[in-house]
């Protein structure tokens, strides 16, 4: 077995590197994040850049069983953000600098859906004189529905494949085709073929993974040549079927330290793309997002969606900042962030550096 200090230097990693990587404890482990954090620092630099995220709807017509907001959970109380709403969250976005934002809803993909989501982007890019980013993350559409929304300003979209083994998948949702792993991947090569920066993520530590579930994770986001990545740890919500499983899962700990290894693993193994600091780190551990940060991430997503509404779009549970206005967010992200060191993009789209060679 190779020294683990000349793994650390590679720039291209096997399976049984990645499992390496993965097993690091102690000294080995902080070495790994150091080594993260300069290959980071050499491709992308020292800035953090800001997605304002705006969870606009919280319904849903898939019913996947680790989700809070599944379609057959009746507990939740179903809504969704008027118009208005919306943007005014994206010109606080705007007149704060954040140069981004995420629109998030469940998944639906009905013809007034798609329809109103086209016009919200419309609106968007003319209250912000075309300044702001935006990244849509809506869920399996149509290859059209993709094109029209690309074409309508979105170029940035976040589809989780959650896992890339078809048998794992298939554990945590329901078995039909309406959740086909087969469709996932469709849905992300499609919108590949339509010019988007294309993210994807997986959760870390779900009942039946293994750490070669995670190193595979690791294998095909590398092989989709994907954009930017959001990853982190899975939290269970006592709503959901998967819930049953509770007591086969790894500690919440355990699957935090997990997602920090997998975060600095994928930095070594695509050293110039965008990787988000999840909100489910600061789930687990108050200073979770400013770990990722100093150890591989370059993007953090500031919650701006109405306070009114954040308490009905919990995927997990323990999510933080539920009762943090917009600019109290944006107040306590800029602290955080000052004590990692790194540096804020404002005004920046931080497009991924990684998708821009490919252009």
């Amino acid at each position: 077995m190779k020294p683990f200090q000349e793994l650390l230097l590679q720039t291209d990693f096997s399976r049984n590197d990645l499992l390496s990587l993965l097993a690091a404890e102690g000294d080995d482990r902080q070495q790994l994040f150091q080594r993260a954090k300069s290959v980071k620092l050499q491709n992308i630099g020292n800035k953090v850049y800001f997605r304002g995220l705006i969870e606009f709807s919280n319904i849903c017509a898939k019913d996947c069983l680790y989700c809070g907001i599944r379609k057959s959970n009746e507990k939740v109380v179903r809504y969704e953000a008027s118009d208005d709403e919306i943007l005014e969250a994206c010109r606080f976005a705007w007149q704060n600098r954040f140069g981004s934002v995420v629109l998030q809803s469940g998944e639906l993909s009905s013809p007034t859906f798609v329809k109103r989501v086209d016009a919200l982007l419309r609106k968007i890019k003319n209250l912000s004189d075309n300044e702001l980013g935006i990244t849509l993350s809506c869920g399996e559409q149509t290859a059209e529905t993709y094109r029209q929304w690309f074409e309508s300003g979105a170029h940035r979209y976040l589809l989780r494949i959650e896992s890339s083994n078809p048998e794992l998948y298939r554990k945590i949702h329901p078995e039909n085709d309406f959740h086909n792993f087969g469709r996932r991947l469709q849905a992300l090569k499609d919108l590949k073929s339509c010019g988007y920066q294309v993210g994807t993520g997986v959760m870390i530590g779900l009942p039946f993974q293994t750490t070669e579930d995670l190193a595979n994770d690791l294998l095909f986001l590398k092989q989709m040549d994907v954009d930017m990545v959001g990853m982190g740890p899975y939290i269970e919500h006592e709503d959901t079927p998967l819930y049953t499983f509770r007591n086969d899962l790894k500690t919440k700990q355990q699957r935090f330290d997990m997602a920090l290894k997998m975060v600095a693993a994928l930095r070594l193994l695509m050293p110039d793309i965008n990787i988000a600091a999840a909100t489910a780190l600061q789930a687990i551990d108050p200073a979770g997002r400013e770990k990722a940060l100093t150890i591989g991430a370059n993007i953090l997503m500031p919650n701006l969606t109405p306070c009114d509404y954040r308490k009905e779009y919990q995927l997990y549970e323990d999510k933080p900042c539920l009762d943090e206005d917009a600019e109290l967010c944006r107040n306590c992200l800029e602290a955080r962030i000052e004590l990692t060191g790194c540096e804020i993009g404002y005004g920046e789209w931080g497009d991924s550096k990684h998708f821009m060679k490919k252009k």
